[in-house]
């Protein structure tokens, strides 16, 4: 067992803002904790996952679509508006995750070697669950950074798909760094050996139970009875990785596997793996009964959210992070002007074309009974739901937003620096009942999910259209086609008139991947998946991000905003610049 001094400095430095002094020195002559407390102090052992958990990408709203054809920001010095116009670079790069999942995987290691000696009780079958279940929540953790690190670092070096170095011990002073990379397809195995782990220690969900006969076998057989179990498995563990959630990661990975920059084989089995992952996820929920009719609309459900307690999600979301205090900050940064915000993201012309009409046409489609003069008229609902056009109402005051470039009001196209660029300001995501005036200023709850379950459905459509087609179902009750119209019923599309696009199409295998990938676009934007799924897809990020120009309430013109400049091999991120000048045996991704 190795108890180096290294471990001991990464528990202090790790757990000092966590715990306070006097849990430290019990009493001790020194602020130094002893290298032996951790086995008799558990909550410094969960500390460690506590850091791990700190450090997933979703905590946060990243709004990398601001890299893309979604949307621009109005903020010059933005590290994605740089990114986008031509300053991406390995020394350079807001889309890194390398030193924070490597940082992530560092800890959940050590945790890994050390948890066996750690005492959670003098009650053998309750230490035991305990331990079970941090092991179970650190080989889940693993793979979910293991995936992370391959969306945005894993490419191709030297005429071979790469992923990362695969580190699978705590590394210490005299560890050996240079490490080369493991193959893109070592990663994913040890990912999915990892995930396979984690499923082997851990419950579906955390739940208490009240009958003895409920308590898995094994811990029975150690003399555990329900309340036993509730400690370690109940409904104090909600909102940690569970087995449903490592399942959800599985299919995250293999759909990153699956896709046409990750799958140089083109191996048609990758995408029936990413179908049944995910199949079998939708399928214990009820599959297409199991969709939340309101799951569209999930940040918006404000009595739901406001109502939110103990741990528990609403249908929609699969995982969240902790719901906390009343705030207004992300309204604070994407209000428009008017509303005192700064109007940080701007969506683009590009992304409202997107939207079809309420017929399920899109706009383009002769059939689909678009006005140029009208654009926003008779269109899928989820336009004004999620993006402010010209003439929306928002916020509490339920104020009208005049974007035109004639606007009186400084929500006027470029009127002033938090202007829209484009046109648009976004409303998704943002709490509408909030209200930034100083004189009456208001705060309000908000939700931010890890995992939605609409994304699992989406990972479904496209698996099972690339690998059975349209409308076959495989081992399940549904097909891609099946839930792209509960999807687009849900929207408000086709309610009318049956959804004869959706129709016309659904023996076509291309049109269908291009109406599902646009659902995706749509159902998940400002949500950080466009710049990810673009590479993916191995598609041109270069697409000029444009808007409208509206002059005398009826003159609409598309405007260039801004050019995306990026390279062909960009569909790879690269490793760190840093990285390749420490360790010799680090290969860069080609282009780079």
């Amino acid at each position: 067992m190795k108890k180096l001094y290294f471990k001991i400095c990464l528990y202090v430095s790790l757990l000092l803002p966590i715990v306070s002094c006097d849990d430290f020195i019990d009493p001790a002559p020194e602020n130094i904790l002893g290298k032996d407390d951790i086995y008799y102090r558990p909550n410094l052992a969960q500390g460690l996952l506590i850091n791990a958990y700190l450090r997933i990408p979703t905590n946060g709203w990243s709004f990398s679509e601001m890299a893309t054809d979604d949307a621009v920001s109005n903020d010059l010095t933005n590290g994605y508006l740089n990114m986008a116009t031509g300053q991406w670079a390995s020394n350079s790069n807001p889309v890194d995750r390398w030193t924070s999942a490597q940082s992530a995987i560092q800890y959940i290691n050590v945790v890994l070697e050390e948890i066996d000696e750690v005492n959670f009780s003098e009650i053998p079958s309750v230490n035991q669950m305990f331990s079970d279940r941090i092991k179970g929540e650190a080989y889940g953790l693993r793979a979910l950074f293991m995936y992370y690190l391959l969306q945005a670092h894993g490419g191709v070096a030297g005429g071979e798909l790469l992923g990362i170095p695969i580190n699978l011990q705590s590394q210490n002073v005299s560890s050996d760094f240079n490490q080369p990379r493991s193959t893109f397809e070592q990663c994913m195995d040890q990912l999915y050996t990892d995930v396979d782990q984690a499923l082997a220690l851990l419950p579906m969900d955390y739940q208490n139970i009240n009958d003895e006969a409920l308590v898995p076998a094994q811990y029975r057989e150690l003399g555990a009875k329900a309340s036993d179990y509730n400690r370690a498995f109940g409904d104090d563990a909600i909102q940690l990785l569970s087995g449903r959630i490592a399942l959800a990661v599985k299919a995250q990975a293999a759909l990153l596997a699956a896709s046409p920059a990750f799958n140089l084989s083109s191996d048609q089995s990758k995408w029936a793996e990413a179908a049944e992952y995910s199949g079998d996820i939708l399928t214990d929920i009820g599959g297409l009964s199991g969709m939340d009719p309101q799951g569209h609309t999930w940040y918006a459900n404000t009595s739901e959210i406001d109502n939110i307690g103990g741990g528990a999600n609403p249908r929609e979301i699969l995982w969240r992070t902790t719901i906390g205090d009343a705030n207004n900050s992300l309204e604070a940064q994407n209000f428009p002007p008017t509303l005192f915000g700064e109007g940080l993201v701007n969506p683009t012309q590009n992304l409202v074309e997107a939207f079809p009409m309420a017929s399920g046409y899109p706009i383009g489609d002769p059939a689909s009974g678009y006005l140029a003069e009208a654009p926003y008229q008779g269109r899928d609902p989820r336009l004004q739901a999620f993006i402010v056009v010209n003439g929306s109402t928002a916020g509490a005051s339920n104020k009208v937003i005049d974007t035109a470039q004639d606007s009186e009001t400084n929500d006027g196209l470029n009127k002033v620096e938090s202007s829209t660029r484009t046109g648009y300001y976004l409303r998704k995501l943002l709490r509408q009942d909030v209200n930034l005036d100083p004189v009456s200023n208001s705060q309000q709850r908000h939700i931010q999910p890890r995992i939605r379950y609409t994304e699992i459905f989406l990972i479904y459509a496209e698996a099972a259209n690339e690998a059975w087609g349209p409308t076959a179902m495989g081992n399940y009750s549904f097909s891609a086609y099946d839930v792209i119209k509960a999807i687009r019923q849900r929207a408000g599309i086709g309610l009318s008139n049956g959804d004869p696009y959706l129709e016309s199409i659904k023996g076509d295998q291309e049109a269908m991947r291009n109406l599902i990938r646009n659902e995706r676009r749509l159902e998940l934007s400002f949500e950080g998946f466009r710049f990810w799924d673009l590479r993916r897809w191995d598609l041109s990020l270069t697409e000029t991000a444009k808007g409208i120009r509206i002059m005398n309430d009826s003159d609409y013109a598309v405007i260039n905003v801004e050019n995306r400049v990026y390279a062909d091999y960009m569909i790879y991120g690269p490793v760190p610049y840093s990285e390749i000048l420490k360790f010799a045996a680090l290969q860069q991704n080609s282009g780079w």
